[in-house]
């Protein structure tokens, strides 16, 4: 059964029986006031009107007296107040009629009424008339007898009626009595209901909700925490169940694509350690290479060189051409394998990293590059250059080689002017310098900002600016051997922008 369908059950349920304890108790509680109000209020009004209708027929009977002793009809005056507004006990009865249908109490009222009307016509009445006919002096003793009697007998009826009132008054209590009580069962029951209620409603939702997605989140911290072999179980209701029947799931097409994943990096790192041992092997050839490729080089460039010298016009103008060529090859030849060789040593041939100040290794750069500036007229500028962590000898390598490239590709039309400045990374989480290399020579084209740093690639043929290809490759480098990264400002005006990043020094 799915989690929706049980707790609609257990909520229609509890909902029915505590719509039929709040029924009952509306009941109850409806059938409570009733009764208090009938004490209070009906019943009540009954024995007051009651007793101030005997108290009013008493203040009649006193005047009736006087009347009769005096003759005087300002003593009748309560009398004629009765008269005139006759309290009626009938009326009251009528009033109790819908707190008890008791046929009693009609009864006496009927006979009070009777006993008031009798007494007023059988004997007040006649009295009055006597009295003002014949004078008060015509009552006889035994006529005050007989009016006492009869009142007496109208106090008794109001006396009967007045104690019916009240044995009704005694019912109604009784049944507000029991009604209080039943009263207090229905709340209490309510009370019971709802904790019960509560209980149930706790218990389906920790068996049905609380303890499954506990037991689902327990697996899942499992399988999270990189056991992708543990089985997550489906337990609980339809709902939950589905939802761990998905989380299950997941964790095998998780485990699959992990495996898949880990024979990848296993075969990536057969493939990153073949390529290792690869590049070891080419530094290796390319360092043995240019070292051994150096003295029978040298050997051929002397005898060249000698060759020329010696014998430079001895021979016809296609053999001193021949001559030229083979010297110029073998300068060219030299420089190449220098370079190379240079290059191969960066990050293989291990330096001390020390804190490097830029200036001093811009200076030494500068002096290696006297003869060039000189001749080009070049002027290098620079800012106050920071400490960085680094091989000296490589930093003065990278300089000599920038600015190196920024005096050999000068415009002709204008004096070379070569600034480097620096300023420190700010959203660097590792602390970094960027740098810039900035001339005014002939500049280097957008598109080929990204070929100038792979080896060997020229932008020019070699008859009209010398050199090997390799000198900004060896920047890139020794530049991303110290951490960092290089690249060329897109053209803003004439001249190249290059910029690139090193970490700070200790000190920074």
């Amino acid at each position: 059964m799915t989690l929706r369908r049980r707790l609609t059950t257990l909520l229609v349920v509890a909902g029915v029986v505590l719509g039929l304890l709040l029924g009952g108790a509306a009941y109850v509680f409806a059938q409570l006031f009733d009764r208090q109000s009938a004490v209070t209020e009906d019943i009540f009004g009954a024995v007051v009107g009651a007793d101030r209708a005997l108290v009013a027929y008493v203040d009649a009977e006193t005047g009736l007296r006087g009347f009769a002793l005096t003759g005087d009809d300002a003593t009748l005056e309560p009398y004629a107040t009765t008269v005139a507004d006759l309290p009626t006990f009938t009326a009251l009865a009528d009033d109790l009629s819908g707190v008890s249908s008791e046929p009693r109490l009609h009864e006496t009222a009927a006979a009070a009424d009777a006993a008031a009307r009798a007494w007023i016509d059988d004997y007040a009445e006649p009295l009055i008339a006597q009295v003002r006919s014949e004078g008060p002096e015509s009552v006889t003793p035994a006529e005050v007898e007989a009016g006492k009697q009869q009142f007496d007998a109208l106090r008794a009826s109001v006396g009967a009626f007045t104690d019916e009132v009240r044995d009704v008054r005694r019912d109604v209590a009784a049944e507000l009595a029991q009604w209080t009580r039943y009263a207090s069962v229905v709340v209490a029951l309510l009370a019971i209901a709802a904790v019960t209620v509560g209980i149930l409603l706790w218990t389906a939702l920790r068996r049905w909700v609380v303890e499954p997605l506990d037991g689902l989140a327990s697996d899942a911290r499992i399988v999270s925490d990189g056991d992708l072999t543990h089985a997550v179980t489906a337990t609980g209701p339809g709902e939950i169940a589905d939802l761990a029947r998905d989380v299950e799931l997941m964790r095998t097409a998780l485990l699959t694509q992990v495996q898949a994943v880990e024979d990848s990096h296993a075969m990536l790192e057969d493939q990153a350690e073949e390529l290792r041992r690869s590049n070891r092997d080419l530094e290796q050839f390319a360092y043995v290479a240019s070292h051994d490729l150096q003295e029978p080089l040298r050997k051929v460039a002397s005898f060249t060189q000698l060759l020329q010298k010696r014998y430079g016009g001895q021979m016809d103008e296609r053999a001193d051409q021949y001559i030229e060529f083979a010297v110029d090859g073998a300068k060219r030849m030299q420089r190449l394998i220098q370079d190379l060789l240079g290059f191969s040593r960066v990050g293989r041939v291990g330096g001390e990293v020390t804190d490097v100040d830029l200036n001093a290794a811009l200076a030494a750069a500068l002096d290696n590059l006297e003869q060039a500036v000189d001749d080009a007229g070049a002027v290098v500028t620079h800012d106050d250059l920071p400490t960085i962590r680094g091989e000296f000898p490589l930093i003065v390598q990278l300089f000599q080689n920038l600015v190196g490239n920024a005096v050999k590709f000068r415009a002709p039309d204008r004096v070379p002017q070569i600034h480097l400045s620096a300023r420190p990374v700010e959203d660097s989480t590792k602390g970094e310098w960027e740098l810039r290399c900035q001339d005014n020579g002939i500049g280097i084209d957008a598109q080929y900002a990204d070929r100038v740093f792979v080896i060997f690639q020229r932008l020019h043929a070699k008859d009209v600016y010398e050199g090997t290809g390799i000198g900004l490759a060896l920047c890139k480098k020794i530049v991303e051997f110290h951490g960092g990264h290089i690249w060329i400002d897109p053209p803003a005006g004439d001249g190249t922008s290059i910029r690139w990043t090193l970490p700070s020094g200790t000190d920074d």
